[in-house]
């Protein structure tokens, strides 16, 4: 009888820990999809490639990206929190609490004709500043949500310093908002000032 009772309440615990993963693992995949309906609505693309970086970071694409890319943004991440260390930040220092999406360019240079794959955005509050391009501004890389720490990079397979370079200035908007929210609202808007890098 006693072994009876145990095993059922073995069973049972075990259907509510099942539960339990269940639960969070479809609360996660939720928090992703809206994440990623946003970044297609963003860019045009279809991110159909969905993988990992070598130390955890989630990477969304609309083709598989190379392994030195997946390894340029773990870099990047690392020369991230190596930087928010400094400045005694403690919290997003995991690769696994960023989600990143890797987007078609809409052009291969920027406005002097060097080699940095971007994105054309509206220039909305930037109107009439360095950043003005006639009405648009180009980006190599935006924040697209909070929680989950994510953002969006231009895919770039010929340098991948840039690559490593992008993914550390976008996370440094995420580190500045879940660490110093004063900071992070006086460089949120680069309109007003200021560029990268944030945290020297």
């Amino acid at each position: 009888m006693k072994t009876l009772l145990k095993k059922s309440l073995l069973v049972s615990l075990a259907g509510i820990i099942s539960v339990i993963t269940v639960q969070v693992a479809s609360a996660q995949t939720f928090a992703e999809n809206a994440l990623k309906r946003k970044a297609e609505n963003l860019s045009g693309d279809r991110f159909t490639i969905f993988t990992a970086t070598r130390k955890g970071a989630r990477v969304f694409a609309y083709r598989k990206p190379k392994n030195e890319i997946l390894t340029a943004i773990d870099r990047g991440l690392d020369d991230l929190f190596e930087a928010a260390r400094k400045h005694g930040y403690n919290s997003r220092l995991r690769h696994s609490d960023y989600v990143i999406f890797i987007a078609k360019p809409d052009r291969m240079t920027d406005s002097d004709g060097n080699y940095i794959p971007n994105f054309a955005i509206p220039v909305a509050q930037y109107a009439g500043t360095d950043y003005d391009k006639g009405g648009f501004m180009y980006a190599a890389g935006m924040v697209i949500g909070y929680n989950p720490a994510a953002f969006m990079i231009a895919e770039n397979e010929k340098k991948l310093e840039q690559v490593s370079e992008v993914v550390r200035f976008e996370g440094e908007h995420l580190i500045l908002y879940h660490n110093d929210r004063r900071r992070y609202n006086e460089t949120a808007d680069h309109s007003r000032g200021g560029g990268h890098p944030i945290l020297n």
